[in-house]
Formats: C-alpha cells, structure tokens, sequence
C-alpha cells in the first residue's frame, strides 16, 4: 500500500473512529463552519489554487459569491484549468447578470439543471494526487461561504474512491441532462426573471403597504448604528468629566455626520455651526440635519460665498468665507454653543484656526476619517488630545455599517520593453494596449448590481483627460475631473454618475474626500499608491451602503512601483510596518471580516512582495513622522510603551531593531540631547537588545527582583516554576549566563561591555556598576520602558515552554532558549546536534545565485510532512548521520525553524517539533551540478504546520 494511502486510512479511522489514534494522518475529513479562524470560502479556494479540474454543483450563485473565486480562476485559467457549473433556476433566484458573468470567465462551462427542486451543495477539486469534495449547505453566495452559519464537511479521497465515483456519476447524469448557458438562453432567462420579478415587487408593495410606507419616510427611521451609540455615550462621558472639546476618528462612510446630528440633538445647543471646506459638503450636511432634527427648514442656513444665512439656528458654514476676518467680526465669540469641525485633519490650516481661537462654545467636536501624519498637524491638540471615539474600517466592517467590498489586486499592463513603475511617461500609461488591458480587467471583475456607476483614479491631470477620451472611444460614458474644474462641473458630474448618466469620472485626488455617491459600486485605482490614507479615502469613496449594490469591486492595478508594501498596511490596518505581518498578510484568508475579501493575482503579490522586501521602513525620516504623530496625538514625547499601545504607529521592536536604545533614537531625530555615561549606555543598549522581544520573560522578573536587593537562587527558580513559567537547573543556569554575559561571543561581550549580575553563595547581587545606573533617574526612566515592554511582547510567547509555535527566533535565539552553554549561531550551517537537542533551520527559497552544493531542495509535501537534506557531501554512514538518527530514536528533539527567503533577515518561524519517518531515509546526490551525495529523509511534524505560514512558504504547492 502507498504511503499516501496509508495516511489517508489512518486520517479517516481518526475522523470516524477514533480521534486520539496516534497515527500520521493526512488530510483528514473536516466539519468547517465559518467563524473568525477560519470559513468555507479559504478551504475552497486552498483545493481550487492547487487543482487541475473543479464541478460545482450549487443551487444559487450571487454576483458576490463569484466575485470570490475570480482571481483564483483568472490563475487556473493561465494554467488552462478548466471547470464545470451546475446551477439552476430555482425560484429565480439567480440574477440573469450573473448568468452573464459566468459566460464571460473563459475557463468556466455553466448548464442549468433540469431537475425540479434543484438545491445540490457540493463542490469537487481533483489533482493528480487527490480530490478533495465539499457536501453541506453552503451556496455560491459570499454570505454563505464567508459568513453565514453554515456546515459544510469536506472529504479527500484517491481517484478510486467510491463516495467520488458516485459524485461525479451523479454529476456526469446531471451535465448530460442540463441545458448549456449560452447568450440565447441568457435573454430569454432575462425576460422570464424581469416578469416575475415585477409580478414579486407588486405583491411584496400589497401585501405589506406599511413597510413600503417605512422605507420612505423621514427622520422617524433613522436610529444611531451601533458604533453611533458607543461614540454618543463616549461624547457625554466626555462632556461630564468638564471637557469642553472631542475628536471623532470615524471611518469614511460611518456616518461622521449622523453622528454629529445624534450629539446636536442630545446636547440641544441654543445655536449651532457647521464647518466644512466645500460648499457640497455643507449642503449634504444640512439635508441630513434637517432629516433628523426636528426643527423647521427655516432653523438651517448656508453661509457661504453664494448664501448669507447669519441667524439661523443651525448655521452651516464654509471655512473660506467664515475665517474672513471682517466675517468673524460680525459673530461674538459665544455666537455658538456647539460648533461642528468636518475634516478635522485640515483644521491646523491658518483658515481653521482663526475660526477656532476665535470662538469660544460649549463644546467644540471635531470629525476625522483619517489623521494627517505630518511633522505641522496640531489636529489632536487642538482638540486638547480628547479622542471621544474611534470607528476603524475593520470595525465598521465587522459592524456591517459600511457595504462589504471585493478587493482585487491585479496586475498592470506589461510588454516587453514596458513595464508600469513610478517614472513610467505619459505615453506609456495612456498606450491603447493599457487602455485595452483596462477595459479587460474592468469588464471581468465586473461590479454589483445593474448599472455601472464607478470612480477610476490616475497619476495626473493629462492622463485623467487621456484615458477617459481613450475609454469614451471603447464606448462608455465618462469625464475628466481635476482640481482645475469649478465646483459646478463637480456637482453635475457628480450627479450625473449617480443618475446613470455616467459610468465612470476618471479623476486625480479631488474625490478623495467630501464627495457622497453612495451608489458607486466599483473604484479602479490606476495609479501607485501615494500614502496608506489616501487608499483608505479613495476606497472610501464606494464603501456607503446603498439599495441597489450588495458590495463594492475595487481593482488596482499594480505596478512596478515601489510603494506596494502600503497596500497591505492600507487593507488590513496593521500600522506596525513590520515586514512579517505584511507579507503573511497577503496570503491570509481571513484579514477581514463579514463578506468582504481580499485578492491578488499571483504577478501582482509578486510584486508587493519585492516592494516589501526592497523597502526601509526602518528609515529615519519614516520613523521620525511616525514619532511626530504620536507625540501631537497623546500631547506629549512618546515612550515605546506608548508605541506599542497605539496601532496607529510602527512596532516599537522596529526602532529597537535599528538602534542600540531608545535614546540614541531621540538624539538622531533630535528630540532628547541627554546622554548616558559609557556603562549605562552599553546596559541599556544589552537590555534593548537582548531582552525587550520578551522571548522569555523569567530573565525580566528575575531584575525586577534584583530592584528589591539580592535574590535566592533556589527560591527565585522555585518561585518562577510555581507560575507556571518554563523553569529547570539549566534553565536557569542559562538565565544566568546571559546576564554574566558568559553566554555571548567575543564581539557581543565588547558590544555590552557589563556584566548586570554577580553570583555569591546561592545568592543573586546585581553587579556594582548596574547597582549604581539603578540610581540614575535618565537610566531608570528608560530601563522601565524596556522591562513593561518586555512584558508585554511576553504575552507572544507561551512562557510555560521553551519556544512558541509559530514565533519567531533568530540561530542566536535559539541557542539562548534551548539552554546552550554558549551562542553557536556563527557554526550552526544549517542544523547543529548539542546538549540533547537538534535544532534545524531552513531558508525555504533559495536565492538563485546560491551554490549547487548548499542548494537544497528542502519542502513540505503537506503540512504535516516536511522532506529535508542533510548538508551535502553527507551519506547514511556518515558519523553526523549516524549520530543524529541514533540520538532521535534515544529522544533527541528535532526542532524545526524556517523562513521564507534571505529577505526575511535572521530570523525564522518556529513550526515545532518532529519526528524522523525511517522508512523514507535515503541516500541520494545534490541537484544541480554538483553531483555530491546527500541524505534526505521525511520528518513527521509533531503538529500541523499553522494554516498561513503554510500557504506563505508556498502558496502555489499542490497539496
């Protein structure tokens, strides 16, 4: 019987009969229901990146649920990966557009069922290895796949396999039987389903008048959302603890301006203003206003350059003509007890100013999706550092304030010879190849709902006027805005989008902000990406829920720009800049949550990933803005505590990582000139270095125990192991080690230059010079930041154990947790077999001028399985050979580290331990040119490689 055979039996006597067999068991029968870990959609898309043929049997489809799978099938299509729907028209549930759409996937063959009640599930993927099916509930719906809850079981099973046989019988008769999806058979769908749809509207309108009448009525519908409430109570709290100013960091499409009406009408202002840059805005505003408060439509006036209203109630205001002085005149300074900042990240502008120091309110709030990270904004200062309430777009989504959208990271035009970059000439992104490039994109992944109503962003004013002429010739409806364009040729356009008069203003920046389309329904962004916060602003722009979209398309065209790595950060909201997160994050299925879902095509993520690496988010001048920006949003000069707790900022273990300690940081951005004598620099920069990652967090407690006076060994050891931490003799010899610094090579020892610790009798001392920088109020100030960091990057790390899954840990690391008398990361090469243990550490990507004889083939053949070469020149009757397989079968661990590539640095993912399959050891010889021999042998991981990191080492593996 064949090894996979075998793990497949042994996976199956776990998933029915017994699930504590202790058998190596792949791909095991699984009942996956969606949740925040995990939902059926990933596991489907895993088995169809990796098939060579799919049958989907599903009763339903929606626009959003093909929307899923599309990249994933523009992939298989380039590999010519064919697949067959079966679906239906049941209850005319399908909507003749996405009859359409399918027909318009070129590796796709759709039939309608003839069967009377069709409601089949199952889903089929098969390769050369295996197939994996999906029988439960789940339709092609995004709610069904990503959100809904839902059972589905997922089987795997051998070609031969009878379950299989039967699916793909019963689909065979299916296929046979079922009409083909053809243009013909779409129109005459599409009249059947226009009849009974309008036949369903008339009923749905008699049968229940009162709930038409609901949907049109005014301010009696309209309730605060959930985050609305939580933001409302926060802005009473405020305003009862005495504070007459709050911030609001609102998400674009939350509902900023709802909420400023909710808290207008709570705290009932004798007089109110509304400030806002453009005069569009202003009138949104007031529409709103006068829908939820209830006052007379005389009660609200405009004052702007065109309008005088000077004694309304509630005064909406353009900040241009308010912050005239001759105008500001004309208002005493208690005029309004509530004013209202809109776009409050602009209000550090001398304009905003004058109106603020100007009058003197009750309360002054300001609203904000997104705060400029500049060295000049005042923004949180001038709203006395009282953030009231924030909404994230991860939130809002969560909350399903905002309409879900579709991301789709695609790639841009490229020819031999052309390849889109930063400099790329105006001639280049307006070639008609590009334009017929776009036209291609933007017609397969398409967007919801009956008409087009889309914004296209571009580099600059010339190429916005070039590619819309170029598009209005290819046959649709669009115009060319830019910040030369007056205010009235905005509006219109802007309506004339929304009345479907248009299906696309190509612009530059001008809609990044202040513009309300709410039917907008696909975004197209063909430019680089300027900044995390313009991308946020301008997929902002589609994100408002609206009546006749179910979700927004957004497709970016990627090109060689050397911005990409903002794209992650942008998505997922991770502001830590930490490189790691940013590349997992293009892999991970379940950044998002609700129905919305992110996409890139396999040459696009590429090319984030090169951004990625070629990056220096470390720089100075970035870590220097970063730095700003905390200081102006807390008031004060930030700690790397304070970084660590706001997820606006760069992890402070980046600025670690680059500097030997905190302080030289500030003396290089010149906000701290004090400095630390010889010996407290070096212990501080050993602290930072050594200790700050919190890896294990019993050498910390045992210094914040030396702060006390001296410390019994015997008690201390049996004090840490009592809280449950790691603690053993060698353990804490170890610890030990490290702080005499006899742990350390030669070069460190000079680095840090100072023992802290002194050892007598069984007791633990501090030495004489750490006693005496514990005495120095610049070098306590810093060190406490070192030790409640650390203690805080502990909570990473399970410190009841050696090493964490999945963490990450340098050779150095390594050698420190696993209790090696000295640091041999210099002479590990690849594994090294000391003091009862074997760590083994592997670069999973070769760089491709690396030697033949060190180029090994190294890889996991699932996520339990991972195949791996001895060094070369190596044979079965090696003495290192020898050793290590007689040292396993005596209890030797074998740990298992890996990185991606040379690009990720020093460190490398703990994937736990394994154990050696004897039955694959092999003798064989190098690939490549070298011809040495080598041994290579299946190591059987003690646990199941973690579902992302998998698919990050390599994500287009054949499962």
């Amino acid at each position: 019987m064949e090894l996979n055979e075998m793990n497949l039996l042994n996976a199956y006597e776990r998933g029915f009969i017994d699930q504590d067999a202790e058998k190596v068991a792949h791909h095991p029968p699984q009942m996956i229901i969606n949740s925040k870990e995990e939902n059926v959609l990933s596991s489907i898309l895993d088995e169809m990146e990796g098939c060579d043929a799919f049958f989907i049997s599903v009763a339903f489809i929606t626009e959003g649920g093909l929307a899923t799978l599309k990249t994933t099938l523009h992939e298989l299509a380039k590999r010519n990966v064919r697949g067959k729907i079966i679906t239906s028209t049941y209850l005319n549930f399908n909507k003749p557009k996405v009859f359409k759409a399918l027909l318009n996937i070129p590796n796709i063959d759709v039939r309608i069922a003839d069967k009377q009640g069709f409601h089949a599930k199952g889903y089929v993927f098969s390769n050369v290895a295996y197939s994996s099916l999906f029988i439960g509930s789940s339709n092609l719906t995004d709610s069904a796949l990503k959100k809904n809850y839902e059972y589905n079981l997922k089987l795997t099973s051998l070609d031969n396999g009878a379950v299989l046989n039967h699916f793909r019988d019963q689909f065979d008769d299916l296929w046979n039987e079922a009409t083909p999806v053809d243009a013909t058979w779409i129109m005459e769908y599409e009249r059947i389903h226009k009849e009974q749809t309008d036949k369903q509207k008339i009923l749905e309108i008699i049968e229940d008048r009162s709930k038409y009448q609901y949907r049109t009525s005014g301010a009696e519908g309209i309730v605060p959302n959930f985050m609305q409430q939580e933001a409302l109570h926060s802005l009473k709290q405020l305003r009862s603890e005495g504070n007459d100013k709050g911030l609001v960091v609102s998400a674009t499409g939350t509902g900023k301006t709802y909420l400023s009406a909710f808290d207008v009408k709570q705290f009932r202002p004798k007089r109110m203003l509304f400030l806002a840059h453009r005069e569009q805005i202003l009138e949104k505003a007031r529409q709103d206003f006068m829908t939820l408060l209830e006052d007379s439509p005389s009660s609200f006036g405009v004052f702007s350059g065109n309008q005088k209203s000077t004694h309304s109630k509630y005064l909406f205001a353009t900040v241009q003509t308010m912050s005239n002085e001759d105008t500001l005149g004309q208002f005493n300074p208690t005029e309004f007890d509530y004013i209202i900042v809109d776009e409050a990240h602009r209000s550090s502008a001398r304009t905003y100013r004058r109106i603020i120091n100007h009058f003197k309110p009750s309360f002054l709030l300001g609203m904000t999706a997104t705060p400029e990270r500049t060295d000049d904004n005042e923004i949180f200062g001038l709203f006395d550092y009282n953030i009231a309430y924030e909404i994230r777009l991860q939130n809002a989504l969560e909350e399903e304030i905002l309409a879900p959208f579709h991301y789709f990271g695609v790639t841009d035009y490229e020819t031999e010879g052309l390849k889109i970059d930063d400099t790329s000439a105006l001639s280049d992104l307006t070639n008609i190849e590009r334009i017929r490039h776009l036209h291609e994109k933007i017609q397969y992944y398409g967007y919801s709902g009956e008409t087009l109503c889309g914004l296209m962003f571009v580099s600059n004013k010339k190429e916005a006027q070039e590619v819309s002429y170029a598009l209005n010739l290819l046959g649709y409806r669009t115009i060319a805005l830019t910040g030369a364009d007056a205010q009235d040729k905005r509006r219109e356009a802007a309506r004339n989008l929304e009345n479907g008069h248009l299906d696309y203003i190509v612009t530059v920046d001008i809609f990044n902000e202040g513009i309300d389309i709410p039917s907008v329904n696909q975004v197209v962004m063909l430019r680089r990406t300027q900044s995390s916060i313009i991308f946020i602003q301008q997929l902002g722009r589609g994100l408002r829920k609206h009546d006749d979209k179910e979700y927004l398309t957004v497709i970016d065209f990627i090109g060689n720009y050397r911005n990409n790595y903002l794209i992650p950060i942008a998505l997922t909201g991770d502001n830590s800049y930490n490189k790691d997160n940013l590349r997992r994050s293009l892999i991970d299925r379940t950044p998002l949550q609700g129905v919305s879902t992110i996409n890139f095509e396999s040459v696009a993520k590429e090319k984030i990933y090169q951004a990625i690496n070629a990056s220096s988010l470390d720089n100075l001048r970035h870590l220097k803005e970063m730095y700003i920006y905390l200081k102006n949003k807390i008031g004060r000069k930030p700690t790397l505590v304070d970084f660590y707790y706001d997820k606006d900022v760069i992890d402070p273990m980046i600025i670690l990582n680059k500097y030997r300690h905190y302080p030289e940081f500030l003396q290089k951005i010149k906000e701290d000139d004090s400095t630390l004598e010889g010996p407290m620099d070096k212990m501080l920069t050993f602290l930072s270095e050594e200790l700050a990652g919190g890896k294990r967090i019993v050498e910390m407690h045992l210094l914040k125990a030396l702060m006390s006076g001296p410390v019994d060994k015997n008690e201390f050891q049996m004090e840490m192991h009592k809280q449950g931490y790691y603690m053993s003799d060698a353990v804490m010899d170890s610890v030990i080690r490290v702080f005499t610094l006899d742990f350390f090579r030669q070069q460190d020892i000079l680095k840090y230059g100072y023992p802290l610790i002194h050892l007598d009798s069984g007791y633990i001392y501090p030495s004489e010079l750490f006693e005496s920088a514990l005495h120095s109020k610049l070098f306590m100030k810093h060190y406490r930041q070192i030790m409640e960091l650390s203690l805080l990057n502990s909570n990473q790390y399970d410190q009841s154990r050696p090493l964490t899954l999945n963490q990450k840990y340098s050779r150095k690391d390594v050698c420190r947790m696993l209790n090696w008398q000295k640091d041999e990361a210099s002479t590990m090469y690849g594994y090294k077999q000391k003091h009862g243990t074997c760590p083994v550490f592997i670069t999973y990507h070769k760089n491709e001028a690396v030697e033949d004889t060190i180029n090994y083939d190294d890889e996991f053949l699932d996520r339990h399985t991972l195949k791996w070469f001895t060094r070369s020149n190596r044979t079965l009757a090696s003495k290192e050979i020898k050793s290590i397989l007689d040292g396993h079968q005596n209890g030797m661990p074998i740990h298992i580290f890996v990185k991606k590539d040379d690009d990720e640095g020093t460190a490398f993912y703990y994937l736990g331990k394994s154990r050696i399959d004897y039955h694959t050891l092999k003798e064989t010889v190098m690939p490549g040119a070298s011809g040495k021999p080598v041994v290579t042998m299946h190591m059987i991981m003690e646990s199941p490689v973690e579902y992302n990191i998998y698919r990050y080492l390599d994500a287009n593996v054949v499962k």
